[in-house]
């Protein structure tokens, strides 16, 4: 029985989550087991987004893509895909860490949606004040 390499990463972006897995292979990325072009429907730079890790690492065409993702909206998830592919790639090769890591790929975005606040119309919106 012959085991086959596969590195994991998981990323994380707003309320997205991308369970990732790199195996060895021709360069197929498949989201929810639909292709890059089908899941993102033909949203301009999507697809390049996915791709800039494996631009940055030089690992293009080396690896199969397999996602799962979840939660939040389409660009939300594409980050989380984007911060999954740099951890599986810097697992893959320790020396794609600072490669990644100068293109900030590795870091987790940590902006989300401020909540909003009693008395407030939105998060920072305030109703109307009228002196008179």
């Amino acid at each position: 029985m012959t085991s086959v390499i596969q590195y994991y990463g998981t990323g994380r972006r707003k309320t997205s989550t991308a369970r990732v897995r790199l195996v060895p292979g021709t360069g197929n990325v498949t989201i929810n087991g639909r292709t890059v072009e089908d899941y993102c429907g033909g949203r301009f730079g999507l697809d390049k987004m996915i791709m800039q890790p494996f631009h940055a690492a030089e690992a293009l065409g080396r690896f199969d893509v397999h996602i799962i993702v979840n939660g939040g909206g389409i660009v939300g998830q594409m980050g989380a895909v984007r911060h999954g592919i740099a951890r599986a790639l810097a697992e893959a090769a320790p020396q794609n860490r600072p490669l990644l890591r100068v293109d900030g790929l590795l870091t987790r975005d940590s902006r989300v949606k401020e909540r909003k606040k009693y008395g407030r119309k939105k998060a920072r919106k305030r109703f109307q004040f009228s002196k008179r």
